[in-house]
């Protein structure tokens, strides 16, 4: 999009252009231009305006011409005015936008009325400032709204405006005319009036933006509190979660603690009823008797009489009941080498006895150890 041209525009006024169109999407620089101009580039006033169509509500500077307000005249000539807003829309609008609302209360039946429309009124320098520098609205007191305002206003005599503006917080009337003027007169007053209470305006616009600046700041801080509170929840929770899951460890630990004392338990009760089952060693001049001497893991031995017609069981029984001797483990001979069935299987459901497994009446048995397997 080409840039504005700047040859009859200030630095200020050109920055307005670019954010009104910004602001409102509007692509022809030269409408954005035109509407700035009409509201004196008060960009506030000008994009609120833009809005208002947006939504439906007639513009000032764009009033529909179903809605205007009708002139008669002594020789049956009609002249139209717009009226751009119901009074009360037209007071808050101005309060919002801190502009000038100039209201105009029209007589049917006064004899100026008619000079003051045609003449006055419809000044093109008169319509131009108006449209430039502030709000309008228009009735005839004989409607119920006009005469309701008049009501308020307690005019003297017509033609009659009067200009009202935000004053000290509320909207005051701040200017009265009243009888038939010409237009340079209307131009030079109603200039007088504006300039005369510009400061109340402007002072309302600081504080206003004051406002704006001291809620968005709140708002702000309200934010950075959130956020920091947010923060402070989230580290509590990381925390809770952190002790619970310390607290799952710490008791995982402990009953893995208290299941090993239990399986111990039951490993050294299941040793001591091994024990207490064994058959008595046979005495060493038995002739069936076998002379076993183990070899344990840690290299320590052990040896016991056993009796060829017992079964292999009894041997993992008493290797079983040794205290140093591992938790599993299997018996493994030499000569030939092989693994002696000690425990029943699917190959050996009932394991044979010694003189079945071919030991002789002097054996050395290894004992293998299998616990971690």
């Amino acid at each position: 999009m080409a840039a504005p041209e700047e040859r009859d525009l200030t630095q200020e006024q050109t920055e307005k252009l670019l954010q009104f169109q910004d602001l409102t999407g509007i692509e022809s620089m030269d409408q954005c231009r035109h509407t700035l101009e009409q509201h004196n580039w008060n960009i506030e006033a000008a994009v609120q305006d833009r809005l208002n169509e947006q939504e439906g509500v007639p513009s000032v500077f764009n009033p529909p011409p179903s809605r205007p307000l009708q002139v008669n005249t002594a020789d049956h000539r009609i002249y139209s005015y717009v009226v751009s807003r119901p009074q009360p829309r037209a007071l808050n609008d101005a309060k919002r936008e801190l502009r000038f609302l100039l209201v105009y209360l029209h007589g049917d039946d006064h004899q100026d009325s008619d000079e003051f429309c045609r003449n006055t009124l419809c000044a093109p320098e008169v319509i131009s400032l108006i449209n430039t520098r502030m709000l309008f609205w228009a009735c005839s007191t004989n409607k119920p709204e006009g005469y309701r305002v008049s009501q308020a206003l307690r005019e003297n005599t017509y033609p009659f405006l009067a200009m009202i503006m935000l004053k000290d917080r509320r909207m005051t009337v701040v200017g009265r005319l009243e009888g038939l003027i010409q237009p340079d007169d209307l131009i030079n007053q109603l200039t007088f009036i504006m300039d005369a209470n510009q400061t109340y305006l402007v002072s309302e616009r600081l504080e206003r933006e004051e406002r704006n600046q001291t809620q968005v700041l709140r708002q702000q801080q309200d934010e950075a509190y959130l956020a920091s509170l947010r923060a402070d929840q989230e580290k509590e929770r990381k925390k809770r979660e952190e002790r619970e899951r310390k607290r799952r460890k710490e008791e995982e630990v402990q009953q893995q603690k208290l299941a090993e004392e239990r399986r111990r338990r039951n490993l050294q009760e299941e040793k001591e009823r091994k024990l207490e089952c064994l058959p008595p060693e046979p005495s060493p001049d038995d002739p069936e008797s076998v002379k076993i001497i183990f070899k344990l893991p840690n290299d320590s031995r052990v040896e016991r009489r056993f009796h060829f017609s017992q079964s292999l069981t009894v041997i993992h029984d008493f290797l079983f009941s040794l205290k140093e001797s591992p938790e599993k483990f299997q018996i493994e001979a030499n000569f030939p080498r092989r693994v002696l069935p000690c425990i029943p299987s699917e190959e050996w459901p009932n394991p044979p006895t010694l003189q079945e497994a071919g030991l002789s009446h002097t054996e050395v048995l290894f004992v293998q150890d299998l616990t971690d397997e």
